[in-house]
Protein backbone atom coordinates (compact mmCIF):
# COMPACT_ATOMS: atom_id res chain seq x y z
CA UNK A 1 0.00 0.00 0.00
CA UNK A 2 1.28 3.46 -0.93
CA UNK A 3 0.35 6.84 0.48
CA UNK A 4 -0.46 10.00 -1.44
CA UNK A 5 -1.53 13.58 -0.81
CA UNK A 6 -4.31 14.98 -3.01
CA UNK A 7 -5.26 18.65 -2.97
CA UNK A 8 -8.62 20.24 -3.58
CA UNK A 9 -10.10 23.62 -2.80
CA UNK A 10 -12.80 23.08 -0.16
CA UNK A 11 -15.19 25.48 -1.89
CA UNK A 12 -14.93 23.45 -5.12
CA UNK A 13 -14.72 19.96 -3.60
CA UNK A 14 -13.97 19.50 0.07
CA UNK A 15 -13.86 16.60 2.48
CA UNK A 16 -17.51 17.36 3.36
CA UNK A 17 -18.48 16.72 -0.29
CA UNK A 18 -16.63 13.40 -0.33
CA UNK A 19 -18.12 12.39 3.02
CA UNK A 20 -21.64 13.08 1.70
CA UNK A 21 -21.05 11.24 -1.60
CA UNK A 22 -19.01 8.37 -0.18
CA UNK A 23 -16.91 8.00 -3.32
CA UNK A 24 -15.79 10.26 -6.14
CA UNK A 25 -13.98 10.30 -9.46
CA UNK A 26 -10.95 12.57 -8.89
CA UNK A 27 -11.29 14.28 -12.26
CA UNK A 28 -9.89 17.45 -13.79
CA UNK A 29 -6.17 17.01 -13.05
CA UNK A 30 -4.32 18.67 -15.92
CA UNK A 31 -0.66 18.44 -15.03
CA UNK A 32 1.37 15.61 -16.54
CA UNK A 33 3.42 14.89 -13.42
CA UNK A 34 0.27 14.80 -11.25
CA UNK A 35 -1.40 12.59 -13.88
CA UNK A 36 1.56 10.21 -13.73
CA UNK A 37 1.21 10.00 -9.96
CA UNK A 38 -2.49 9.22 -10.40
CA UNK A 39 -1.56 6.45 -12.85
CA UNK A 40 0.86 5.01 -10.28
CA UNK A 41 -1.89 4.60 -7.67
CA UNK A 42 -3.29 1.17 -6.89
CA UNK A 43 -6.54 0.02 -5.33
CA UNK A 44 -6.24 0.14 -1.55
CA UNK A 45 -3.69 2.97 -1.52
CA UNK A 46 -4.41 5.72 1.00
CA UNK A 47 -4.54 9.42 0.15
CA UNK A 48 -4.48 12.36 2.50
CA UNK A 49 -7.16 14.92 1.59
CA UNK A 50 -5.53 18.37 1.63
CA UNK A 51 -7.64 21.53 1.55
CA UNK A 52 -5.76 24.10 -0.54
CA UNK A 53 -6.27 27.75 -1.43
CA UNK A 54 -7.97 28.46 1.90
CA UNK A 55 -6.93 29.90 5.24
CA UNK A 56 -5.41 27.87 6.70
CA UNK A 57 -4.63 25.09 4.23
CA UNK A 58 -3.97 21.61 5.56
CA UNK A 59 -4.74 17.92 5.72
CA UNK A 60 -8.33 17.23 6.73
CA UNK A 61 -8.84 13.52 6.21
CA UNK A 62 -8.06 10.27 4.51
CA UNK A 63 -9.34 8.56 1.36
CA UNK A 64 -8.91 5.06 -0.04
CA UNK A 65 -8.29 4.47 -3.75
CA UNK A 66 -11.06 2.21 -5.09
CA UNK A 67 -10.41 2.26 -8.85
CA UNK A 68 -7.16 2.82 -10.69
CA UNK A 69 -6.15 4.07 -14.15
CA UNK A 70 -9.63 5.42 -14.95
CA UNK A 71 -9.95 7.48 -18.13
CA UNK A 72 -10.98 11.01 -17.09
CA UNK A 73 -14.25 11.64 -18.97
CA UNK A 74 -14.03 15.43 -18.60
CA UNK A 75 -11.32 15.56 -21.28
CA UNK A 76 -13.95 14.67 -23.93
CA UNK A 77 -16.67 17.11 -22.79
CA UNK A 78 -16.53 20.44 -24.67
CA UNK A 79 -18.64 22.03 -21.94
CA UNK A 80 -16.15 21.04 -19.23
CA UNK A 81 -13.40 23.41 -18.07
CA UNK A 82 -11.14 20.32 -18.30
CA UNK A 83 -11.90 19.63 -21.98
CA UNK A 84 -8.84 18.66 -24.02
CA UNK A 85 -9.41 18.94 -27.78
CA UNK A 86 -6.38 16.73 -28.47
CA UNK A 87 -7.77 13.82 -26.44
CA UNK A 88 -9.91 11.15 -28.08
CA UNK A 89 -11.63 8.08 -26.64
CA UNK A 90 -9.23 5.98 -28.71
CA UNK A 91 -6.22 7.91 -27.40
CA UNK A 92 -7.03 9.54 -24.05
CA UNK A 93 -4.44 11.83 -22.49
CA UNK A 94 -5.78 12.12 -18.94
CA UNK A 95 -6.31 9.39 -16.37
CA UNK A 96 -7.49 9.46 -12.79
CA UNK A 97 -8.71 7.31 -9.89
CA UNK A 98 -11.80 6.82 -7.80
CA UNK A 99 -11.47 7.57 -4.11
CA UNK A 100 -13.70 6.56 -1.19
CA UNK A 101 -14.13 8.56 2.00
CA UNK A 102 -12.25 6.86 4.82
CA UNK A 103 -12.28 9.39 7.63
CA UNK A 104 -12.24 13.05 8.49
CA UNK A 105 -9.66 14.10 11.07
CA UNK A 106 -10.98 15.72 14.26
CA UNK A 107 -8.68 18.70 13.64
CA UNK A 108 -7.06 19.94 10.45
CA UNK A 109 -3.31 19.36 10.33
CA UNK A 110 -2.53 22.87 9.15
CA UNK A 111 0.33 23.89 6.91
CA UNK A 112 2.13 25.59 9.84
CA UNK A 113 1.92 22.33 11.83
CA UNK A 114 3.22 20.37 8.84
CA UNK A 115 6.12 22.83 8.44
CA UNK A 116 6.99 22.44 12.12
CA UNK A 117 6.97 18.62 11.92
CA UNK A 118 8.51 17.92 8.50
CA UNK A 119 11.06 19.33 6.11
CA UNK A 120 10.46 19.83 2.36
CA UNK A 121 12.50 16.73 1.47
CA UNK A 122 10.21 14.60 3.64
CA UNK A 123 6.89 16.06 2.49
CA UNK A 124 6.64 17.42 -1.04
CA UNK A 125 3.75 19.78 -0.32
CA UNK A 126 6.22 21.87 1.70
CA UNK A 127 8.64 22.45 -1.18
CA UNK A 128 8.76 26.05 -2.36
CA UNK A 129 7.01 26.49 -5.69
CA UNK A 130 5.44 23.02 -5.60
CA UNK A 131 1.90 23.40 -6.89
CA UNK A 132 1.20 19.78 -7.81
CA UNK A 133 -2.26 18.61 -6.78
CA UNK A 134 -1.15 14.98 -6.35
CA UNK A 135 2.02 13.94 -4.51
CA UNK A 136 3.48 10.73 -3.12
CA UNK A 137 4.03 10.52 0.64
CA UNK A 138 6.72 8.15 1.95
CA UNK A 139 5.27 5.51 4.31
CA UNK A 140 7.31 6.66 7.34
CA UNK A 141 6.07 10.23 6.83
CA UNK A 142 2.49 9.01 6.30
CA UNK A 143 2.65 7.16 9.63
CA UNK A 144 3.84 10.32 11.38
CA UNK A 145 0.97 12.29 9.79
CA UNK A 146 -1.49 9.64 10.98
CA UNK A 147 -0.06 9.99 14.50
CA UNK A 148 -0.67 13.75 14.31
CA UNK A 149 -4.28 13.10 13.31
Amino acid sequence: MAFWLMKSEPVTYGIHHLKAEGETLWDGVRNYQARNFLQAMAMGDQAFFYHSNCKPPGIVGLMTITAERVVDPTQFDPASPYFDPKATPEKPRWFTVKARFTREFPEMITLPILKAQFNPEELGVLKKGNRLSVLPVPPAIANRILELA
